[in-house]
C-alpha cells in the first residue's frame, strides 16, 4: 500500500506540474503582445485579445476539471490497493488525449508477491520453537514420572502421565493452528507457484548441463556408480557426483556397467542422465581435481576426495539462496532433493511396477491413522534386503518401492542414521513446497555422508547451569553434532572450544552459501 501511494503521489505531482506549465505558457503568450504594443494600438486589439484570453482560460478550466476528475479516480484506485500497470497505462493514454502531449511516468515499481523472506523464516522458527519446548517439557516430565515409579508413588506417576497426554494434545493443536494460520494468510498459492518455478529452473539447468551440443568437445566428469555399499548409499554417491558436475559445469557421465543392483545398468531402471552425451572419452583425462582445461576428470568416492571443494553438501548456491531460504525450512535438503528429482526419473516399466504395487497395497491418504494403525508393507522385501540377497532384481524392486512409499507418506518417521530414511526425506521435498517439518527422526538430525561442516549460530545468549552444558553469546558459531530431541542439542562453541549441550531454540542453522555457476545460458523463467 505504501508503494502504491508513493507511486500515486508521484503521478499527481507530475500532472500538477504539467497543468502549471500550461497555465504559465498561456499567460506569457497572452500578455507578451500587450507589453510590446504601443499605447495607441491597444484599444481595439486589446479587447480582441482579452476576449481570446477569456476563451482560453475557460478551455483550461474545463481541462483542469477533467484532469482533476481523472486523478481523483486514479488516487482512489491507488488507495484501494488496485494500482496496476493497466490503470497507469489508462491514465497516461487519457491525459495524452486531453492535453495533446506525450507523457512518461517512468517504470512502475512492481509490488513483490508473496510473503517476505524474513516473515517465512520467522514463521517456521515459531513452529520449531513449539516443537522444541514440548521436547523439553516432555522429557523433564518423563524423568519425574520415572522417579515417581522408583519411589513407589504411583499417584504422582499417573498425574504426570495425565499432564503428558494433555500437553501432547495442546502441542498438536497449536502446531495445527500455526499451519492453518499459514494457509489463511493467502500465501499458499504463492508457495506452490514459487516451488514449481524454482524447481523448474534447477531442472532446466541440469538438462542444459547434461545435454551439450557437441559431446566430443564437452568437458566431462566421470563417476563410477558401483560404490561398495547399499542402495541408499549408492544413490547418495551418484547425487554427490551430480552436485560436483553442476559446480564444475561438467557433464556427468555415470558409469553403471554391471551395476550390482541391476546388471543391465542404470538406464534399465531410470531414464538416462543425458539424451546427447554418454561417451566418457575425450582428448585428455585426469583424476580429480585436474585443471579447468582437462576435458575428462574422473571423480573418486567422497571419502577419498582431495582436495575437498567448498560446494559439497550442505552448501547451497548463492544465486538461488534467497529464494530457497524464503521458500523452504531446510534449503540444504531442498537443494539435494532437486538432484534426486533429476536422477531418479523412472523408466516406464519401473513406474508401472510402482503404480501396481501401490494399488495392491491400497495405499491412500492419510497413510497412518491415529490411534488405529494400519501397517503397509511386504515381509519379503525386508528379507530381500539381507546382505546375501540385496544385489538382486527382486531386492531392487523392493527397496525402490519402500523408498517411494515412504516419500509419499504424510509424515515420515524413521532413523536419519539410515541412508534409506534420508533418501526418502530428500525425495519427499520434491512433492511439496516445503516438507522440512514432515518428519520425526528416532536418532540423528539430517546429514549427508561426506558433507562439509554443519554449523549453527546462536540467536540468544546462554549461561551453562547444568552439568554438561556450554555457554554461548549471540553470534557464536556452533558446530552441531546432533539434537537430543529433549530441548537440547549437542555441539562445539567454535569461539570458546567448549563441547556440550545447549538449548536447541537458542540457535538456528548457519547456511553455507557458496558461489556456484549461475548458468546464464538458461533463462530464469521458462
Amino acid at each position: 500500500m505504501t508503494m502504491n501511494l508513493r507511486s500515486s503521489n508521484k503521478i499527481l505531482a507530475q500532472a500538477a506540474i504539467i497543468l502549471f506549465f500550461f497555465w504559465v505558457v498561456a499567460l506569457i503568450l497572452l500578455t507578451r503582445p500587450l507589453l510590446n504594443s504601443p499605447q495607441s494600438d491597444i484599444s481595439s486589439d486589446v479587447l480582441q485579445r482579452l476576449s481570446k484570453a477569456v476563451s482560453e482560460l475557460e478551455s483550461l478550466k474545463v481541462r483542469n476539471q477533467e484532469l482533476q476528475w481523472i486523478l481523483t479516480n486514479f488516487s482512489h484506485e491507488a488507495q484501494a490497493g488496485k494500482l496496476k500497470e493497466d490503470v497507469v497505462e489508462r491514465l497516461r493514454s487519457t491525459l495524452e488525449d486531453k492535453i495533446r502531449l506525450p507523457i512518461d511516468f517512468g517504470s512502475m515499481e512492481k509490488k513483490p508477491s508473496g510473503p517476505s523472506k524474513d516473515y517465512e523464516v520467522r514463521r517456521r522458527q515459531i513452529y520449531r520453537g513449539v516443537q522444541e519446548i514440548w521436547y523439553f517439557v516432555e522429557q523433564e516430565l518423563e524423568k519425574l514420572k520415572k522417579r515417581g515409579h522408583d519411589q513407589n508413588a504411583p499417584e504422582l506417576a499417573n498425574l504426570i502421565q495425565d499432564i503428558l497426554s494433555t500437553g501432547k494434545e495442546h502441542e498438536m493443536v497449536l502446531l495445527n493452528d500455526i499451519k492453518e494460520l499459514s494457509s489463511m494468510e493467502g500465501h499458499d498459492d504463492w508457495r506452490a507457484a514459487e516451488s514449481r518455478a524454482l524447481s523448474d529452473l534447477v531442472q532446466r539447468r541440469l538438462h542444459y548441463l547434461q545435454n551439450p551440443v557437441d559431446c566430443s568437445k564437452a568437458r566431462k566428469l566421470v563417476c563410477n556408480l558401483n560404490k561398495s555399499c547399499g542402495y541408499g548409499c549408492q544413490i547418495h554417491h551418484a547425487a554427490y557426483c551430480f552436485i560436483m558436475a553442476y559446480a564444475t559445469k561438467r557433464t556427468l557421465i555415470l558409469n553403471s556397467k554391471k551395476w550390482r543392483y541391476h546388471r543391465g545398468g542404470w538406464e534399465k531402471v531410470f531414464l538416462p542422465l543425458s539424451d546427447t552425451c554418454t561417451d566418457p572419452s575425450g582428448l585428455d583425462r585426469s583424476n580429480w581435481p585436474g585443471t579447468n582445461e582437462t576435458q575428462v576428470i574422473e571423480l573418486p568416492i567422497v571419502d577419498m576426495l582431495s582436495p575437498r571443494p567448498p560446494f559439497l553438501p550442505l552448501a547451497i548456491p548463492r544465486d538461488l539462496s534467497d529464494r530457497m531460504i524464503r521458500l523452504h525450512g531446510d534449503p540444504q535438503v531442498w537443494w539435494i532433493g532437486q538432484f534426486m528429482k533429476y536422477l531418479l526419473r523412472y523408466q516406464p516399466d519401473t513406474q508401472k511396477m510402482l503404480d501396481q504395487a501401490k494399488e495392491k497395497m491400497n495405499f491412500k491418504k492419510p497413510v497412518v491413522g491415529y490411534p488405529n494403525y494400519e501397517f503397509i508393507g511386504d515381509v519379503s522385501i525386508a528379507k530381500g534386503a539381507a546382505v546375501a540377497t540385496r544385489y538382486t532384481d527382486s531386492s531392487l524392486r523392493g527397496i525402490l518401492l519402500d523408498i517411494h512409499m515412504l516419500a509419499l507418506s504424510d509424515h515420515l518417521v524413521c532413523t536419519f542414521s539410515s541412508q534409506v530414511c534420508r533418501l526418502a526425506y530428500e525425495i519427499m521435498q520434491t512433492f511439496h513446497p516445503d516438507a522440512s517439518s514432515k518428519f520425526k527422526s528416532l536418532d540423528d538430525i539430517y546429514y549427508y555422508g561426506g558433507q562439509g561442516p554443519h554449523q549453527q549460530v546462536a540467536i540468544f545468549s546462554h549461561k551453562a547451569n547444568r552439568p554438561g552444558e556450554i555457554s554461548m553469546e549471540v553470534g557464536d558459531v556452533l558446530g552441531i553434532a546432533g539434537n537430543h530431541w529433549d530441548g537440547y542439542s549437542k555441539g562445539v562453541n567454535e569461539r570458546t572450544k567448549q563441547s556440550g549441550l545447549y538449548p536447541s531454540f537458542k540457535a538456528v542453522d548457519k547456511y553455507n552459501i557458496i558461489d556456484f555457476p549461475v548458468y546464464s545460458e538458461v533463462a530464469t523463467a521458462a
